[in-house]
């Protein structure tokens, strides 16, 4: 067993940063903002009982090789990482799960999404649920769409940033609008 701990890593997309608990289980990920203290200032918000670490236990070093490497255009659903949701409500966690299912380079719309959950009215609970998403890129909120394109994105860059995630990832692009496949 180790300490709670993150770290910052370089990706093709920029700085990010993971955190993790004393079990191993990642439990926010840092999508790069304007600068490396600023992702780190994030980080350390959402996992104040964490400290900074340069040796990560063996399941993290992974999952910073794996985030790499999707990054980099590694066709990698990342399902597998675990993950510790603990304190996140349960509808949140049902939202998760089923971006999680969803393809590299395939997206989903909230509506298709809410309607998954058997609540077909749910699409703006939906994009509560995303836009709060602890662990981007591992639960990939980008995605799901709006059903009249992109969507919001919470990260440093909103919907540019969620654009070139999904170009990464192989998702086709029409005149700069997203297709949904």
């Amino acid at each position: 067993m180790t300490s709670a701990g993150y770290l910052l890593f370089e990706t093709a997309v920029g700085t990010c940063g993971l955190a993790w608990n004393a079990d191993g289980a990642i439990r926010a990920v840092q999508l790069p903002e304007h600068t490396e203290a600023s992702t780190r200032m994030r980080l350390q918000r959402r996992s104040s009982d964490a400290v900074e670490s340069m040796a990560p236990p063996e399941s993290i070093r992974t999952a910073i090789t794996r985030i790499r490497g999707l990054l980099s255009g590694v066709r990698d659903d990342l399902r597998d990482l675990p993950l510790d949701l603990n304190g996140v409500p349960p509808f949140y966690q049902a939202v998760y799960a089923i971006a999680r299912r969803i393809p590299v380079g395939q997206t989903l719309t909230y509506g298709e999404l809410a309607t998954q959950l058997d609540e077909p009215g749910a699409a703006r609970a939906v994009g509560q649920a995303l836009g709060r998403n602890p662990i981007p890129i591992v639960i990939p909120c980008h995605r799901i769409l709006a059903a009249t394109g992109n969507g919001g994105f919470s990260a440093h860059g909103g919907v540019n940033t969620k654009r070139r995630l999904l170009a990464i990832e192989g998702a086709r692009l029409d005149g700069g609008q997203l297709r949904l496949l």
